[in-house]
């Protein structure tokens, strides 16, 4: 086992559940916590239900953990009262149990629509200023903020995953830049909790070696993974594959558009 005892928040989720079953085999203890069922699976594994709104629970939940992977919230565009809670107001919460249990290194799930705006001709680094592409890019924009502040008011170790279109394979035509590979996610996740901790705040995207990609790749001092799979070898199995990108298109595609987040808006 490389791993100590990690929590994982939102562990029912897509990206949770394969992560919790690559990382079983090597964590001491995985800590479990959604506000859906869950039942654990293998000795190793303790299910702690919490909502992230109730921050009790939510440290209650982290207690005894030594890095905490932050998956929990709403994973796609909604109304902003309800983004607000759930991913700003429960990561605040998390951080702050974070903070006061002594928890050595903290990994928040962000989103490359925290900077969907940058053009796909871009070539885009996290650090250059968010520029999201709607409300779920907001609520992520306000989650790295807090992140940093985290870091740099308390002391805490913090890194972000800008993470890309998680899937066992691309399906259209946006997905052969953004994809991240179910391998290459728990390739990143990995390399995040297992990197030394040490005081400060970092944002790194999590996205599979893709020939077409619009991100940058992490720096290797940043974190220490490179990733494998590339979506060209899927490119003949998707539709418009061979069709030009408009390198002045919003990065974020069918995301950007007005009517996307007007359905939000009352």
């Amino acid at each position: 086992m490389v791993l100590g005892r990690i929590a994982i928040t939102g562990a029912a989720g897509t990206i949770g559940t394969a992560v919790r079953r690559a990382l079983r085999s090597e964590a001491e203890l995985l800590l479990l916590t959604d506000r859906v069922p869950l039942r654990a699976e293998a000795p190793n594994e303790e299910v702690r239900p919490a909502d992230l709104s109730d921050p009790a629970a939510v440290e209650a939940a982290l207690a005894g953990a030594d890095a905490v992977l932050h998956l929990g919230g709403i994973p796609d565009e909604a109304p902003l009262a309800a983004l607000l809670t759930a991913n700003v107001l429960g990561t605040h919460h998390v951080l702050e149990a974070a903070r006061r249990l002594g928890i050595g290194r903290v990994v928040l799930a962000s989103s490359n629509r925290a900077a969907g705006f940058y053009p796909a001709g871009h070539l885009t680094s996290p650090r250059e200023p968010v520029r999201p592409d709607g409300l779920y890019g907001v609520s992520k924009a306000a989650l790295e903020a807090l992140g940093s502040l985290y870091a740099d008011k308390f002391g805490l170790s913090v890194l972000c995953l800008r993470i890309g279109t998680f899937a066992p394979a691309p399906v259209e035509p946006r997905d052969l830049a953004t994809w991240l590979s179910p391998r290459d996610a728990v390739g990143f996740v990995r390399a995040a909790l297992t990197a030394p901790a040490r005081p400060g705040f970092a944002t790194a995207y999590a996205v599979s070696a893709n020939t077409r990609r619009f991100w940058e790749l992490p720096d290797r001092d940043v974190l220490d993974y490179v990733p494998v799979d590339d979506a060209e070898v899927h490119s003949a199995d998707v539709p418009g594959a061979e069709l030009p990108t408009d390198p002045t298109a919003p990065q974020a595609g069918p995301y950007a558009r007005p009517e996307f987040t007007l359905r939000h808006l009352g």
